[in-house]
């Protein structure tokens, strides 16, 4: 099913509950080459509790999306509203602050600091917002340590782990501050299939536990497993509909 800028205009901009409004987003690079258009006037809106997967071949824009709404990057033009705030309005200072409580991001090479144990890297967060203090940053963490199923690595290094645990412990600093919004890029790229399911499980717990889940991945049968599959090519939006054999996440409409 494809679907136009114009058509994804309206609906859930309008309601209350979008977690996610993108208007018109644009983004441009310049090149040698000249100038690179890696979106081009993006329309889309996502709720709360919903599982969303965006799929598209390489180049197509799903990073540069996703680097846009966790405000990694700016857009070139238009307008971002995710959880309630006007992200193209703020200053870098405001959005740094905005991230780290607002969004939580789980990258497909895990990102965890070598030097640090796996809990410590859980509570990474929470020390850089300043979110909980002392001995409650700790128990929080072994919280969402047994959430995903590896409280017993806390006091491993990264190193000394599997690259599924890794990603395991990655998603739970992801919820250190309790964030409204999970993105996740790539998030099974290096995991073997068995793994990768077991993530995309995680995911759609949260979802029942009323996070929204933003997933980016090449894997089809993975996106199927979502509530809602948004396709990119060539910077636009060409497919915005039900996952197929869809679970967890709201239906849209």
């Amino acid at each position: 099913m494809r679907a136009s800028p114009q058509g994804a205009r309206g609906g859930l901009s309008e309601k209350p509950d979008a977690l996610i409004d993108l208007r018109a987003v644009t983004k441009t690079y310049e090149s040698d080459a000249g100038p690179c258009h890696a979106l081009r006037g993006i329309y889309l809106q996502v709720r709360s509790g919903e599982f969303v997967a965006v799929v598209g071949k390489s180049g197509s824009g799903k990073s540069t999306l996703i680097n846009l709404i966790t405000g990694i990057d700016r857009a070139t033009s238009g307008e971002l509203y995710v959880a309630g705030t006007p992200i193209h309005r703020l200053s870098e200072d405001r959005l740094a602050v905005w991230r780290g409580r607002a969004v939580g991001v789980v990258f497909q090479f895990f990102q965890l600091l070598p030097t640090l144990t796996v809990a410590e890297n859980v509570m990474l967060p929470m020390d850089l917002s300043n979110s909980c203090r002392g001995r409650e940053r700790e128990d929080r963490a072994m919280r969402l340590l047994e959430a995903v199923e590896i409280a017993d690595q806390a006091p491993k290094l990264p190193g000394n782990i599997s690259g599924g645990q890794q990603q395991r412990v990655a998603i739970a600093r992801a919820l250190a501050n309790d964030p409204p919004l999970v993105v996740a890029d790539e998030p099974t790229g290096n995991l073997d299939s068995l793994t990768s399911q077991a993530v995309v499980s995680l995911f759609e717990r949260l979802v029942e536990r009323g996070k929204t889940v933003l997933m980016v991945t090449h894997d089809l049968e993975l996106a199927s497993r979502a509530g809602r599959l948004v396709q990119l090519a060539d910077g636009l939006i060409i497919g915005d509909q039900l996952a197929q054999h869809g679970g967890a996440g709201a239906a849209r409409g």
